[in-house]
C-alpha cells in the first residue's frame, strides 16, 4: 500500500519515515516463553545431576554390601573350595579330578561326618539320576597320602561278599582306578559285611581272578551303608531301589613317597592332572549301577555361582598373598543394552558430580587353611551411566511434552494475539507513514483494511476504532487534495509569468556572441523543468534529455573559461586540442559539471585552485574535479548524492538543501553515465564516466 499526499509541506522539519514496526511487544512475549523452556530445561538438568549424584552414592554403597557378600561366601567352606581350586572353575565334570579340599582330612569312618563334611565344602558332583560323588585331597599334607571318595548313590539291595569267595562277581563290588603321572593304580572291592555289622568295601589289587591268600590292600580303607527304606517314600516294592553312602580312601603311592621324602609340595602341582575313575558293579556281568564318567554330571565348581553376585560391569580379582598374578579374575554378566538417545548419552557423561571420576574398588582379605587371600572388588561406573541414560531417555518424552506445551501455548498466543497485534501494528504504520509521507498531488486516500482482525474480543474493539479514526483522516486528505491542486495551479502561474521575462532577456542577450545567452538558455531549462510539477525531486525525476554528440575537450575548456562568471575563481583546465566525443545533453552536463564546482568551491581551502582533467579509454571518458580542503566522511561518501542530504548548513536564503549532486546524479543517470566521490590524500575528486560516441 502506497501513499502519496500534495504537498511537501506537510512535513515537519525533524521528521524520519520509520522503517520497522517495533518489536517490544512481541519480543516480551516470546521471551516470556523462551524462558520457561529454558527452565524446563534447566530443572531437567538439575534432577538428572542430583540423580547421577544419588545414583553414583547408590552403587558406591550397593558396591561395599556385594563385596561383604562375597568376602562372606568365600569364607565359608563352599567358598574356601573356589579359592583352593581356581583350576576347577568351569572344567568339565568329567572325567573326575580330585579337588583340594578346605579340611585338613576327612573322617570317613563316620557317614554322617563324611556326608557333613562334603555337604558344607560343595565339593559333590551331582549326576541326573540325583547320585552324587566328592573326590578330594586333604589341605593338610601330613594327614596322609589319601584321595577321598564320598558318594551317594541309587542301588537295590546290596549282595555282600563272603570271606573266603574267590569269586567276586557273586557280590556287589567298586571297582576303582586312579591314573596319575603316566600310571594307572586299580582296585577291585566287593562289598562285605564287617564283624560289628557295618558294610564295608574290601580294597584288593585288580588283578582278577583273586588267588588263595590274596591280602587287602593295608591302606585302602571304605564303608558303603544302606538305607533300610525306599528312596521313592511312596514306594513298598522289596527290590525298590534304596540309598546308599560310600566313603572311600585311596592311598596313592607318590603322595606318599613325597611325604616320606620330607619335602611335600601341598597342593601337588599335577593334581589337576589326576583322573580317578568308579564303577559299582552288580553280582553278575550286569551293567554298572553307578559309573563316575556317565554323562550329564554337574561339576561341583562354577564360575557362573560367583558370576552370579556380580553385578553388570563389576570385576572380581583373587589373588594369594605374596603371589604375582591373579587366582581369580571374574567379570559380571554383560548388561542388556537398553534403547538410549546418544546425545542425552553424552550429556548424562559431562554433567560435574563430586567424586564420580573417582575409581570404585572394595578390598578384604580373606584367611584360609592354606594361606590369606586378597579379594578386589572393582566397579564401573559407566553402568550407572548407562541405566541413568535409559531412565532418562524414558522421561525424555515428559521433558518433551512439557516443551511442546510450551510451544503450543506459545503458538496459539502468536496466532490468536501476537500475530493480530502485529498485523495491526503494521497497517496502522504504514497509514502513519502514508499521512506523513506524502509525495505527490496526485495520490489516493489512505486506506486501512482491518476487516480480518474484527472479533468480539478487545483487539477487534481496537480495530473497529482505528477503522473509524481512519475515515475521518480520509477527509482531511480530501481537503488536502483540494489544496495540492490549488497549488499546482500556482506553479503553472509562477512557471508563466517568469517565462515572460526570460523570453525578453533572450531576445536582448540571445547573440551567438553574449556570454549570458547559455544562462539565459540554462535558465529557461530550469523553468521548463519544474514548470507543471509538484516538487523538485519529482521534476528532475520526470526530465527527458535529449543526447547528441558532444566534444567533452571543447565543452571543459570552454565551462572552465565562464567558472568566474559564476562566482567560481581560478578554475584550472588544460585543454587536450584533440575532439574527445561522448553522447550527452550540453545543457543538464553544464548543470552537473557547475553543481561540482560549486560543492568543490565551498569547501577548498582559500587560495587554491580546482583543476579538471580528462582521460579515456575506448569505451568511456572520464572527467576528473578536485580540490584541496577537508575531505569527506567515509559513510557520507555515497549519502552526498541522495536528495536532501548535506554536509553543509542551510543558508538563510534557502540554498544547500542538499540539492545540487543530486540533481547531477540523476542527470549523469539519464545519459548513460556515473559519477563518484573519493578522498585523496590532499582533498576531494568527483569523477564523471560518460560513454564515448560511435564514430
Amino acid at each position: 500500500m502506497s501513499f502519496k499526499l500534495p504537498g511537501r509541506d506537510l512535513l515537519p522539519a525533524n521528521f524520519t519515515v520509520p522503517f520497522r514496526v517495533p518489536f517490544g511487544l512481541r519480543i516480551f512475549f516470546r521471551g516470556a516463553f523462551a524462558l520457561l523452556a529454558m527452565a524446563t530445561l534447566a530443572l531437567a538438568l538439575n534432577v538428572l545431576q542430583d540423580e547421577k549424584q544419588r545414583s553414583h552414592r547408590i552403587y558406591a554403597e550397593g558396591l561395599r554390601k556385594n563385596q561383604a557378600q562375597i568376602a562372606a561366601r568365600l569364607r565359608h567352606p563352599t567358598g574356601q573350595l573356589a579359592l583352593l581350586n581356581p583350576q576347577a572353575l568351569d572344567r568339565a565334570a568329567t572325567p573326575v579330578r580330585p579337588l583340594l579340599l578346605p579340611f585338613s582330612a576327612i573322617d570317613f569312618d563316620d557317614r554322617f561326618k563324611a556326608q557333613q563334611a562334603v555337604e558344607m565344602a560343595g565339593c559333590a558332583l551331582q549326576y541326573p539320576d540325583t547320585s552324587t560323588l566328592c573326590v578330594g585331597v586333604g589341605a593338610n599334607p601330613y594327614a596322609g597320602g589319601f584321595i577321598y571318595v564320598v558318594g551317594s548313590l541309587l542301588t537295590p539291595e546290596l549282595v555282600a561278599h563272603q570271606p573266603g569267595d574267590l569269586e567276586l562277581q557273586n557280590a556287589h563290588r567298586a571297582s576303582i582306578s586312579v591314573g596319575l603321572r603316566g600310571s594307572t593304580t586299580r582296585w577291585i572291592a566287593p562289598y562285605e559285611i564287617s564283624a560289628d555289622g557295618r558294610g564295608r568295601l574290601v580294597g584288593l589289587v585288580d588283578d582278577l581272578p583273586i588267588k588263595p591268600g590274596a591280602r587287602p590292600v593295608r591302606d585302602f580303607r571304605g564303608w558303603l551303608w544302606q538305607e533300610t527304606r525306599c528312596a521313592d517314600a511312596g514306594s513298598q516294592a522289596p527290590d525298590c531301589p534304596r540309598r546308599s553312602f560310600m566313603s572311600l580312601r585311596l592311598p596313592i603311592e607318590a603322595f606318599r613317597e613325597a611325604l616320606a621324602a620330607r619335602q611335600p609340595v601341598w597342593p601337588p602341582p599335577d593334581m589337576d592332572q589326576i583322573e580317578v575313575h568308579l564303577k559299582l558293579l552288580p553280582p553278575g556281568d550286569g551293567p554298572a549301577l553307578f559309573d563316575s564318567d556317565a554323562s550329564g554330571a554337574a561339576p561341583p565348581l562354577n564360575a557362573a555361582d560367583l558370576r552370579a553376585l556380580l553385578l553388570p560391569g563389576e570385576r572380581l580379582r583373587v589373588r594369594r598373598e605374596g603371589a604375582g598374578g591373579d587366582l581369580l579374575d571374574l567379570r559380571g554378566a554383560a548388561q542388556t543394552p537398553e534403547q538410549t538417545s546418544p546425545w542425552l548419552d553424552a550429556l548424562i557423561r559431562r554433567l560435574p558430580v563430586e567424586g564420580f571420576d573417582a575409581p570404585l574398588e572394595a578390598r578384604e582379605t580373606i584367611a584360609t587353611p592354606l594361606g590369606r587371600y586378597e579379594l578386589v572388588l572393582s566397579g564401573d561406573i559407566r553402568s550407572v551411566n548407562q541405566g541413568l541414560a535409559s531412565v532418562a531417555t524414558r522421561l525424555s518424552w515428559f521433558v518433551a511434552a512439557m516443551l511442546g506445551a510450551v510451544l503450543f501455548t506459545w503458538l496459539a498466543i502468536e496466532v490468536r494475539i501476537i500475530r493480530r497485534v502485529t498485523l495491526l501494528t503494521k497497517r496502522a504504520a504504514a497509514v502513519s507513514t502514508g499521512v506523513r509521507s506524502a509525495e505527490g498531488a496526485d495520490a489516493g486516500l489512505a486506506e486501512l483494511d482491518l476487516s480480518d482482525l474484527r472479533s468480539r474480543d478487545e483487539l477487534g474493539v481496537l480495530s473497529q476504532g482505528l477503522q473509524d479514526l481512519l475515515q475521518r483522516v480520509n477527509e482531511d486528505m480530501r481537503r488536502e487534495h483540494i489544496r495540492a491542486a490549488q497549488e499546482k495551479d500556482l506553479w503553472h502561474a509562477v512557471g508563466h509569468e517568469i517565462m515572460s521575462p526570460l523570453q525578453s532577456l533572450m531576445a536582448l542577450h540571445g547573440g551567438p556572441g553574449d556570454p549570458s545567452e547559455r544562462y539565459i538558455t540554462r535558465m529557461q531549462q530550469a523553468v521548463r523543468v519544474l514548470y507543471g510539477q509538484a516538487s523538485p525531486s519529482e521534476a528532475f525525476a520526470a526530465t527527458t534529455l535529449a543526447l547528441q554528440p558532444v566534444d567533452l575537450d571543447a565543452f571543459l575548456g570552454h565551462v572552465a573559461g565562464n567558472a568566474g562568471y559564476i562566482g567560481i575563481a581560478d578554475v584550472a583546465y588544460v585543454a587536450t586540442g584533440k575532439p574527445l566525443i561522448v553522447r550527452a545533453d550540453e545543457y543538464p552536463l553544464e548543470d552537473v559539471v557547475s553543481h561540482v564546482l560549486r560543492n568543490a568551491d565551498r569547501h577548498r581551502r582559500p587560495g587554491t585552485p580546482i583543476t579538471i582533467s580528462l582521460d579515456s579509454d575506448a569505451q568511456a571518458a572520464r572527467v576528473h574535479l578536485h580540490n584541496h580542503g577537508t575531505p569527506i566522511a567515509p559513510d557520507m561518501l555515497e549519502r552526498i548524492f541522495e536528495y536532501g542530504v548535506s554536509e553543509a548548513a542551510e543558508a538563510a536564503d534557502g540554498e544547500r538543501r542538499g540539492q545540487g549532486l543530486f540533481v547531477a546524479r540523476t542527470y549523469m543517470a539519464k545519459m548513460g553515465g556515473t559519477i563518484v566521490a573519493e578522498n585523496t590524500d590532499d582533498g576531494v575528486s568527483f569523477t564523471l564516466t560518460l560513454p564515448r560516441a560511435l564514430s
